[in-house]
């Protein structure tokens, strides 16, 4: 995560490394210099009960280890599993190229790069589902 840059709004919540730090009144930026460093913005937390779809839960799983409240080492045998089974399922080209990126993260435990590619078939995700139904 080396050079990454936070913009935060007013009173904005973020969790560093299992440490939830609030924004104060007014809009800020925050440089994270060190590599490997576990980031999740509030705003963007899927919540328990909203975990109510395959890319949800595999969404849930990486944010779990960004948290804390993961075994890294567990959560990516889950993650490389669910992957694997959304692979199977949305075949089209973008999808194929997030869930690759969201792999080779995985594989580099790199958590957080891995959340942002699996979050971006969201979208797809619920347009598939809306289509189905």
């Amino acid at each position: 995560m080396s050079g990454l840059v936070l913009k935060l709004g007013p009173k904005e919540r973020v969790l560093i490394n299992g440490a939830v730090i609030e924004n104060g009144d007014r809009r800020s930026r925050l440089a994270i210099v060190s590599p490997n460093a576990n980031i999740l913005r509030l705003r963007d937390a899927i919540h328990p009960e909203e975990v109510t779809s395959p890319v949800r839960r595999v969404c849930y799983i990486a944010q779990l280890v960004l948290s804390g409240d993961a075994d890294k080492d567990e959560a990516r045998m889950q993650l490389l599993r669910g992957i694997e089974q959304l692979s199977q399922v949305l075949t089209d080209h973008d999808s194929r190229i997030q869930l690759d990126h969201a792999t080779e993260a995985v594989l580099e435990d790199q958590f957080y790069p891995a959340l942002k590619a699996l979050r971006a078939l969201l979208p797809r995700e619920e347009r598939l589902m809306a289509a189905a139904s």
